[in-house]
């Protein structure tokens, strides 16, 4: 890890480098990039506390674009999931989404901005935006990381009785679901990307975003300002990665370590809703029996061990 994290410190370093080479000298004349183009890093950082004043409210602005990421991601995810784990698992409903999903994946964004300025006013135009940029991949990836799932467990589960939606629901989700937490974390990224071309359309009385502010200081033609904003994107992105990496480990140690918190919640949760179901739900032992074929007469039954799962 400490080799990983100095490798990567000596890479920006040489960008950095690179940045003031360009831009060594005090006039124009002298710089291979000049002043307009390109500040020195100098005079890019001592700007930066400018960034925070009441006037521009950086701060402010970055939750107001965290915010608008969140409700039009996690919107795709409540629609994206279902709709993948359904193609995932049959294959005439996957053949009925392919054309949507393609579409949706190629659509460029610049294009559909206008159309959505009709269809949506304020901030329900910037969510929805991020809902369309987002949700063809997640259904993508979900049926994907479901039609990956290894058949055995399958098989497994309907030797042992499994309905088809109990195979579905306790079988190829559970053991799909790090693969489709992962792609959760990449796209993420890419929703945070695409605000910048929600937020540079605004109306009255629609409140900013760094989008808006990239294109307030490039009206004022305040360079150093869109560079401070650039530099500060991909340190919000990457907090936000982090935050959902140790989620991410919580839910799964068995893959990517991590104590397991919110996996024992979860379960807790899982189990609590199976026996509140059992209150309200009576089995018959007769269908019970039924689903476990009786050995042949004069065997004794096989002492087996059951398969053990990470999970």
């Amino acid at each position: 890890m400490w080799e990983s994290f100095l490798l990567g410190a000596v890479c920006l370093g040489l960008c950095f480098a690179v940045w003031w080479f360009v831009t060594r000298g005090a006039t124009g004349e002298q710089r291979l990039v000049g002043p307009l183009t390109l500040p020195s890093p100098r005079e890019t950082f001592e700007r930066a506390p400018e960034l925070f004043s009441e006037e521009i409210d950086t701060v402010s602005n970055t939750l107001v674009t965290l915010r608008r990421v969140g409700l039009g991601f996690l919107l795709a995810i409540v629609v994206g999931v279902p709709l993948g784990v359904l193609a995932g698992c049959f294959p005439r409903f996957n053949a009925f989404l392919a054309p949507l999903v393609m579409f949706g994946r190629n659509i460029p964004l610049a294009a559909v901005l206008p159309l959505l300025v009709f269809m949506f006013a304020g901030e329900q135009r910037k969510v929805m935006f991020i809902f369309i940029a987002c949700v063809a991949f997640i259904i993508a990836d979900t049926a994907q990381a479901i039609a990956d799932v290894a058949e055995r467990y399958v098989d497994t589960a309907y030797t042992l009785g499994a309905s088809r939606w109990q195979t579905m629901l306790k079988v190829l989700v559970p053991l799909a679901m790090p693969t489709i937490f992962g792609s959760f974390r990449v796209l993420f990224g890419l929703a945070f990307g695409y605000i910048m071309l929600a937020e540079s359309m605004k109306n009255p009385g629609d409140v900013g975003g760094l989008g808006f502010e990239i294109n307030t200081f490039q009206r004022r033609q305040l360079r150093e300002h869109i560079y401070l904003i650039i530099l500060l994107i991909p340190l919000v992105a990457l907090a936000v990665d982090l935050v959902l990496f140790w989620i991410q480990r919580q839910l799964f140690p068995h893959i990517y370590g991590g104590p397991g918190w919110l996996q024992r919640g979860v379960r807790i949760c899982v189990h609590a809703w199976d026996d509140l179901k059992r209150v309200f739900i009576r089995y018959e032992p007769s269908a019970i029996a039924s689903a476990v074929p009786a050995p042949a007469e004069g065997v004794a039954p096989a002492a087996t061990e059951p398969e053990k799962h990470p999970s």
